[in-house]
């Protein structure tokens, strides 16, 4: 039983997560380009702007990332590779620690496309205060070599 001082996890991490696997695990999950770009046309449309730059996922990267024009101006959406999450920057970058914008009102279109959109403050979760259990001890090694410690951080990076 917990004490009321003990909180769960904010955040459960599930496998594929962090990018790294072994091939006796088999793959990782995907998630695709087509539906991130069907998403991210609707969240262009509900922000009365266009889609820029649409850059798929590359090796050590985890996230694919395009660019929103709007009326308030340019975001970049990040969209993880392996599970349905986005996340929003304000500059394009090939890893992120606690870089991340507050979803903007259009976000809604990547969730009703089936996506999770995470919040600046859920990112910059650290990870202390994340349920980790389901990663593996070569993940978490890694984690720990690179001194990630925020949830946003191990979600979104380019792990070399």
């Amino acid at each position: 039983m917990r004490r009321p001082e003990e909180r769960e996890p904010a955040f459960t991490l599930p496998p594929g997560a962090t990018g790294f696997h072994r091939p006796q695990d088999g793959p990782l999950p995907e998630t695709g380009l087509p539906a991130f770009r069907t998403a991210l046309y609707a969240a262009a449309r509900a922000a009365g702007g266009s889609v820029g730059e649409v850059e798929a996922r590359a090796y050590p990267r985890t996230f694919h990332t395009a660019s929103v024009a709007g009326r308030a101006g340019e975001s970049f959406v990040l969209c993880h590779a392996h599970h349905p999450w986005i996340a929003f920057a304000a500059e394009r970058r090939d890893w992120y620690r606690d870089e991340f914008l507050a979803p903007p009102p259009w976000s809604r279109a990547f969730a009703a496309s089936g996506f999770t959109v995470l919040s600046g403050e859920t990112l910059a979760t650290p990870l202390s205060g994340v349920d980790t259990s389901a990663l593996s001890p070569g993940e978490r090694r890694q984690v720990r070599s690179y001194a990630i410690d925020t949830l946003g951080g191990l979600l979104f990076n380019a792990w070399d």
